[in-house]
Formats: structure tokens, C-alpha cells, sequence
């Protein structure tokens, strides 16, 4: 059928959005629209279309790819409007963003990736954007990803941060803060190439077998590898871990090896005298605190779980259900545990772990759209918290005994310069090394060039987890 010019109209089928593309166009709506998280929204939207296998596969690829390249891609697309980037309709730029991520990310067929992405934008914005929509990404297909950067930004030896920005879709003051944490970690400035890359990598699904609850072996006869640090990590190839029996059960969870290391070494590091209770000072959602609370009713030690956020807290009662030992979740702030313990009003505490909230810079590979959320000014913010929640912990915790303070966040400003101003001027306190430590935990088998001063400093480029960073400090 031919319409009032003669030609062809499309086809219904070509009129109409593929499932896989609308579900990852929706997720990418819902990120912009109310800051979900992807990786919390992705599964629902998949289960609520009936989404399985390679439509699964492709809306995931979509949506993350997209929020992983969003620097890269809407530098191209400046260069391919007739208007600034941020005039653009929200929706519009989001098919936008989807269609420049398979022209330049992926193999599907330019062809394809135009005339797919002309089919979304006509369903879910009408005929006018779908023009706009086709318009430009018949300008972008024109260069590969390289040709586009060779265009946009100076060759690396006059510009390195920009074009590194760029082409590893990060803003610029993630890489310099990168850059300083890796030399400050004893790393050459030429591996940022690599970290950002690896950024950019989806990571493995990594289950943890939770002491008392469950074993390794059930993970590895479900078809889960072993994983390459911690003694109860299995690295699953593929496939929806909530479908296991053992996690389903709650004798396994989803936990990033470096979260799982990080618990382990505050176990392991040696205290004094006889151990009664032991703290997760902000706990949500509960990974490291089940895995604590194996350990911990190993020993006949009592663990307290504690969060501010009443949401964050019931996951973690969540994730404690079923668990071993004594073990008590409740919603309280933090930075009242130490004047507690000073006041009489708490008992004194062995071990605290405080993971504080951060940036999270440290797991772009899960989190891509973090990059976009965050700011220096929010290094500022939570920092301040960060220097509080310490404090409490280092008040709280009895002499002889051990605060493990961790970030999901190589940011220096998040790291070192926070345990440095805490500790400033305290003789009360002192470091323990924890290359020691993860030396009696793991002996031969402990990631090499993870600890630097002291301090662990998890990478994923070579570590293969996220940028964990713990620094362990005993009271004398």
C-alpha cells in the first residue's frame, strides 16, 4: 500500500518498537526521570514483559550499555545536532543515546540500529522526534567510536584527561581523582587507561556461601566457578542467581568478592582479650552483615546490626534471616553509637565495621549511571559524614579491639585524607597493617599489589572486583 506521496508506508512491524529496545528505553526513563537504579529496575521490567533469553539479554546490553557510554555518546551527538544537547527532549535524547550505543558499541547493523531506533521513538514520541531521531543517527553511523573521538578531542599527548573522559565515557574529575588514588596506591598513572576500561566491563555475578548457613560446593555443583579470593565466593557463568536454590534459601547471596574480603579481614584481624559483640555500624542492605554473622556465631560472639535508613534495616533483617548465632537489626544513626558507649547507655564493642556511605565510585561496573549522578561536592558532603561515623565507631569500640573502615570509592577524599584527619593527633588509636592480615587469611592465594601503606586498595582492572578500600585501626 502506497500513502498520498506514492510511497511506501512502513510496514506495522516497523511502525511498532521491539519488546528488548521499549524495555530498555523504559529503564533508561525510569533512571532519569526518578534516579533508579538500573540494576534494581532492570529485573522487574524484564519480569513484568516476559522478557527471557537473548530479548533479556539485548534490553540489559541496551540499557546499561547506553548508561555506561552516555559521555562518549552525547559528545557525538553535539557534534551531530542542529541545537544544544540539553534542549532536547528527555525521551528524545534517551532513544538517541540508545541508538549512537549500537551504532558505536555494538555489531548489530547500522541499518538496523537507525530503523529500530526511528520505530521507538515513533511509538512511544510521535512521527515529529521520529525524524529528528533518524536524522541524527544517520550522521552518527558516518564514524566508528575512534573516528568520533579523532574528531572531537586532541590526541593524548596534548589533552590525556580529556580524551580519556571521552573515550572511557567518565567525567573528567573521575579520571584525575582516579589518576591521584592510583599513584597514591603505588600504581603508574599509565594503567588509568585500564581502570577506566574496565569500568566499563559488566561484572561477574559473584555469590558468597554464607558461613553456617550454607557451603561452596552446593554453588559449584549448581554450575558456579570458585571464585579468586575469598574462600566462600563462586562466580556464576550466567542465568538469574535468584533462581538457585541455595540463594533463593538465603544460604547464599550475591556479593562482590571485594565486599566479601572486606568482612573477612575484620574478622580476622587479631584483638584482645575475650569477644562478646561485634558491630556493622551501616549495614544495609545486609551482605556483609550475613556474612558476619556466620563468622561471629562461629566464635559465640553477638552481632548488631545497625542502619539509619528503616527500609535499608528491614533488608537486612532480611538477609539475616535463617542466620546462626545471636544477631539483633535495628534503625538507629551511627555517629550516636560512640556517646552511647561513653555514656554507659551500650556495652563497649570488639570489632566495628563501618562501610560508609560514598560516592560509590568504586562500582561504575554495577552502578553506570552513578558517574553521572555524582560530584566534587558530594566528595564534600559525605565526607563530613564519613569523619562522624568514625569517630563514633573509634569511640565505640573497647581498647584492644579493631574498626574496619571501608568505601565502595578509591577517592582519596573518601579514603586515606579520612583516616588521616580522624586519627590526626590521637595516641589512643594505631593502624594495623593490613597486608598482615590478609597475608594470615589467604597466605600465598591474597591478591598481589593490593595493599599500599597499610591500607587495602581493591582495583577491578587487576583485582577483578570492585574498588573496594578498607583501612583496619585498633585502640590501644
Amino acid at each position: 500500500m502506497s500513502g498520498p506521496a506514492g510511497r511506501a508506508r512502513p510496514s506495522a512491524r516497523a511502525r511498532r518498537a521491539d519488546p528488548a529496545r521499549r524495555a530498555g528505553f523504559d529503564v533508561l526513563r525510569a533512571v532519569g526521570e526518578r534516579d533508579a537504579y538500573a540494576n534494581l529496575v532492570m529485573p522487574a521490567v524484564l519480569r513484568e514483559r516476559g522478557l527471557h533469553g537473548r530479548d533479556a539479554a539485548l534490553a540489559t546490553e541496551l540499557a546499561y550499555g547506553t548508561l555506561r557510554g552516555q559521555g562518549s555518546y552525547d559528545a557525538v551527538l553535539a557534534e551531530c545536532l542542529d541545537r544544544p544537547i540539553d534542549a532536547l527532549d528527555p525521551g528524545v535524547l534517551d532513544v538517541l543515546r540508545m541508538g549512537a550505543h549500537q551504532l558505536l558499541a555494538t555489531r548489530i547493523p547500522a541499518h538496523a540500529a537507525v530503523s529500530t531506533s526511528v520505530a521507538l521513538a515513533r511509538e512511544v514520541l510521535g512521527s515529529g522526534p521520529a525524524g529528528l531521531v533518524n536524522a541524527v543517527l544517520r550522521r552518527v553511523a558516518e564514524h566508528d567510536l575512534t573516528g568520533w573521538l579523532d574528531r572531537l578531542v586532541p590526541e593524548p599527548g596534548t589533552d590525556p584527561d580529556t580524551r580519556l573522559a571521552v573515550a572511557t565515557s567518565h567525567p573528567a574529575w573521575v579520571v584525575r581523582a582516579f589518576r591521584d588514588a592510583l599513584v597514591a596506591g603505588g600504581r603508574d598513572r599509565d594503567e588509568l587507561a585500564a581502570l577506566l576500561a574496565a569500568d566499563n566491563v559488566p561484572a561477574a555475578v559473584t555469590l558468597v556461601a554464607r558461613p553456617g548457613r550454607g557451603e561452596l560446593a552446593e554453588l559449584l555443583a549448581a554450575g558456579a566457578a570458585p571464585g579468586r579470593w575469598s574462600p566462600y565466593a563462586a562466580v556464576l557463568a550466567g542465568g538469574d542467581p535468584a533462581a538457585l536454590p541455595a540463594v533463593a534459601a538465603g544460604r547464599a547471596g550475591v556479593q562482590d568478592e571485594g565486599s566479601q574480603l572486606v568482612a573477612l579481614l575484620l574478622a580476622t584481624a587479631e584483638v584482645s582479650g575475650t569477644e562478646q559483640r561485634w558491630v556493622d555500624l551501616c549495614a544495609g542492605p545486609g551482605g556483609k552483615a550475613a556474612l558476619l554473622a556466620g563468622l561471629a556465631a562461629q566464635r559465640g560472639v553477638e552481632l548488631e546490626a545497625v542502619d539509619v535508613s528503616g527500609h535499608r534495616a528491614e533488608l537486612v533483617r532480611r538477609a539475616l534471616a535463617g542466620a546462626p548465632g545471636r544477631w539483633q537489626v535495628r534503625t538507629g544513626d551511627g555517629r550516636e553509637l560512640g556517646p552511647a558507649v561513653a555514656d554507659g547507655q551500650h556495652p563497649p564493642v570488639d570489632r566495628v565495621l563501618l562501610d560508609a556511605p560514598c560516592t560509590g565510585l568504586g562500582a561504575l561496573r554495577r552502578r553506570p549511571e552513578a558517574r553521572w549522578r555524582r560530584s566534587p561536592s558530594d566528595v564534600a558532603a559525605l565526607g563530613r559524614l564519613q569523619r562522624g561515623l568514625l569517630t563514633s565507631a573509634l569511640q565505640a569500640v573497647r581498647p584492644g579491639g579493631v574498626v574496619g573502615y571501608a568505601t565502595c570509592s578509591p577517592h582519596l577524599g573518601e579514603t586515606r585524607l579520612v583516616i588521616e584527619d580522624v586519627t590526626a593527633g590521637r595516641d589512643d588509636v594505631e593502624p594495623v597493617d593490613v597486608g598482615q592480615v590478609l597475608d594470615r587469611l589467604l597466605g600465598a592465594g591474597a591478591p598481589a599489589g593490593a595493599v599500599t601503606g597499610g591500607y587495602l586498595q581493591l582495583w577491578p582492572d587487576r583485582h577483578g572486583t570492585d574498588a573496594m578500600f578498607l583501612a583496619l585501626l585498633r585502640r590501644r
